[in-house]
């Protein structure tokens, strides 16, 4: 007699596993939270999210990356939010759901989560405002979680909350690869604190780049122009230079006039930074950067520190903003405990790829000492 085969399961979890309690206490969740006010309705967003994503791994999953069950149970869910919201839980908004919890699942704890998922009453707003793990909208980690470094993406979540980016800042200094950048402008026994602490301005190094990215000019690196056109541009274009130079900058002047000795000298741009208490002071270079160039700025260095600079201020910053530059040269014009610093500075958003390319070569030169 010939045997039957029966067909195999497709998995080992049963098919239809808690889905309908899952579609039922997820309605419920959406309504608590649509009853609460608009000035938290983004905390609450994030934790409705977070919520989803962890009901769909932990309770549906059973804490494991299933991809196909997974996939079903995001399918139907999907369908059940949309038939009551009409739209919001696409299912790709449900996916997005359930990485939020995976990436930042260790961010709340179990009981702030099972008063928020059960009780849904007062006491959770307060326990939010005390503990709330997230502090920027949903469209601002939506971007974050398309880095897969995990250092890189605290890093620009600390600096976006500390600075208040909004979402388009954000996405230009992850665009621009600041984090790399500033990892490369760092001693290797200091570069953890980026992701841990986000960027301190506690010293002269630590708020200087290099390079600096100023594609938001619109200059094009192959053309001709001046150093008269580059200030101009980066007048026009104060905000996002501003931006580009980081926490604490105000802009003092461009051309700025000081008269020594029946000369009249001028600063391209100086800035004050609140943060270090200090002038910095810039001078733009087109073409290769000479060390007339660097002898020039520390007179305009010293000048600010002996008639300009109060008692109360940190030493004046010079920095040479330039094309091209001989680090060779700059180490051998300027004293070792100078505080003037040569950068270079690049028209076009930097190549993310080289960048880690660089950062993994500078890593390998100290004997292997891991940045991370």
């Amino acid at each position: 007699m010939k045997q039957e085969i029966k067909p195999k399961p497709e998995h080992n979890i049963p098919v239809e596993l808690n889905v309908e309690e899952l579609c039922k206490n997820s309605i419920e969740l959406v309504e608590y939270a649509k009853t609460l006010s608009v000035r938290q309705i983004s905390q609450i967003q994030l934790m409705t999210y977070f919520t989803l994503g962890c009901w769909i791994v932990e309770e549906q999953q059973a804490g494991e990356n299933r991809a196909a069950y997974g996939k079903r149970i995001i399918k139907r869910l999907s369908q059940e939010l949309t038939k009551h919201y009409q739209k919001g839980y696409s299912e790709d908004t449900i996916e997005r759901c359930r990485n939020f919890y995976i990436l930042y699942k260790d961010r709340i704890s179990a009981t702030v989560l099972r008063i928020f998922a059960e009780r849904k009453t007062a006491e959770v707003l307060r326990i939010l405002s005390e503990e709330m793990p997230f502090g920027l909208s949903w469209s601002h980690y939506l971007r974050l979680m398309r880095i897969d470094d995990a250092n890189a993406r605290n890093f620009y979540e600390i600096e976006a909350k500390k600075s208040n980016w909004g979402l388009r800042e954000l996405s230009r200094q992850i665009n621009s690869s600041l984090y790399e950048r500033l990892l490369l402008s760092r001693d290797k026994r200091s570069v953890k604190a980026l992701s841990d602490k986000g960027h301190i301005s506690d010293r002269a190094q630590n708020v200087v780049k290099d390079p600096y990215v100023l594609e938001f000019l619109g200059l094009n690196e192959k053309a001709e122009y001046s150093e008269s056109e580059l200030e101009t541009r980066i007048i026009n274009h104060l905000q996002e230079f501003l931006l580009e130079l980081g926490k604490g900058f105000a802009f003092i002047g461009r051309q700025v006039r000081f008269t020594f000795d029946e000369q009249h000298f001028r600063v391209d741009l100086v800035f004050y930074n609140r943060l270090l208490k200090c002038f910095v002071l810039f001078n733009l270079k087109v073409g290769e950067l000479t060390h007339q160039d660097l002898g020039q700025m520390q007179m305009y260095v010293n000048y600010y520190d002996r008639y300009e600079k109060t008692d109360d201020e940190s030493p004046t910053i010079g920095v040479l903003l330039c094309q091209k530059k001989s680090d060779a040269l700059v180490e051998l014009t300027l004293p070792k405990d100078s505080n003037i610093y040569a950068s270079k500075y690049e028209l076009y958003l930097p190549n993310k790829k080289v960048l880690q390319e660089k950062l993994m070569q500078w890593v390998d030169e100290d004997s292997g000492e891991d940045i991370k």
